[in-house]
């Protein structure tokens, strides 16, 4: 009884010692303070950058607007983990725990884990050469695999692509092996237009050319004029005549939408027919011998 009750005592008198809370005040407050300085530095680092990025675009000698958001988002995130592994390293001296010595075991620990880890390795060395040769940047249109959509950021590890119904899809950059990039170049829109055979086939030129020396002036968008190409199948009930248009990068789609509107319009104005499946029935009647 005598052993418990001096174990209370002694623990009693650990618990209200005022040193000790004082200690824990002071700790906590260190804490709070590292990752308070921690936030602010991170977010006026961000815009630091953002405002160097933004001098840079305003001098005469600069680079792409695609490869400065792709290096702008890169530093942002390099400045995070920085001042984050800081921060703990810090928290971590707080709590009076030897960093030295825990660094040093980490250090064996990460070299033994590293041999297991070569696919975050090879995440790593692959996103750098993916920024170091200009693969792709942040806002270009890319097909990698399966996905396809707009770049939103390329990190380190992962890059994101969000398609155009609002997914993101987060890759592993170790895995982009082949990349597609269809904002580089120019697009080319490509427009079919059928019409029946029994048309005029050079009126319909004729009004087809007309409307596409009309376009440049109406769209932007368009870097050359549209080219009528002339007959490109004959179909089983229909002659298919076809467009291009050289556009900027990724306004095919767009372009071509209009086009298809426009040269619609224009042959029905001039009573040319585009030709749309029929069904023929024929009622033969039997024959009584």
């Amino acid at each position: 009884m005598n052993i418990i009750e001096d174990l209370w005592k002694d623990f009693y008198q650990y618990i209200t010692n005022a040193e000790l809370w004082l200690n824990i005040g002071q700790g906590l407050l260190k804490i709070v303070l590292v990752l308070v300085i921690s936030s602010v530095f991170i977010r006026i680092g961000k815009l630091a950058i953002g405002k160097i990025f933004l001098f840079r675009g305003k001098s005469p000698i600069r680079i792409s607007e695609r490869r400065e958001n792709t290096l702008a988002k890169l530093l942002e995130n390099i400045l995070t983990y920085v001042v984050y592994f800081v921060a703990i390293i810090m928290v971590l001296e707080t709590l009076t725990i030897n960093v030295g010595a825990l660094l040093a075991g980490a250090g064996i620990v990460g070299l033994a884990v590293g041999f297991g880890a070569q696919s975050l390795v090879k995440d790593i060395i692959t996103g750098f050469f993916i920024i170091f040769e200009d693969q792709f940047s942040v806002g270009d249109h890319i097909r990698v695999g399966n996905f396809e959509g707009t770049v939103e950021e390329i990190g380190l590890r992962t890059t994101k692509i969000k398609n155009w119904t609002g997914e993101l899809h987060i890759l592993p950059n170790g895995n982009i092996t082949e990349v597609t990039n269809f904002s580089i170049h120019n697009s080319m829109a490509v427009v079919d237009i059928s019409i029946a055979y029994e048309t005029d086939i050079p009126e319909a030129e004729r009004v087809i050319q007309e409307l596409l020396d009309e376009v440049p002036d109406k769209y932007e968008g368009i870097v050359k004029p549209p080219e009528l190409l002339g007959i490109q199948t004959l179909g089983a009930s229909e002659v298919i005549m076809r467009v291009v248009c050289e556009v900027e990068p990724m306004r095919h789609f767009a372009i071509a939408r209009m086009l298809r509107k426009d040269i619609k319009l224009r042959l029905d104005q001039h009573g040319i027919e585009i030709p749309y499946p029929k069904m023929v029935m024929f009622n033969k009647k039997e024959q009584v011998g």
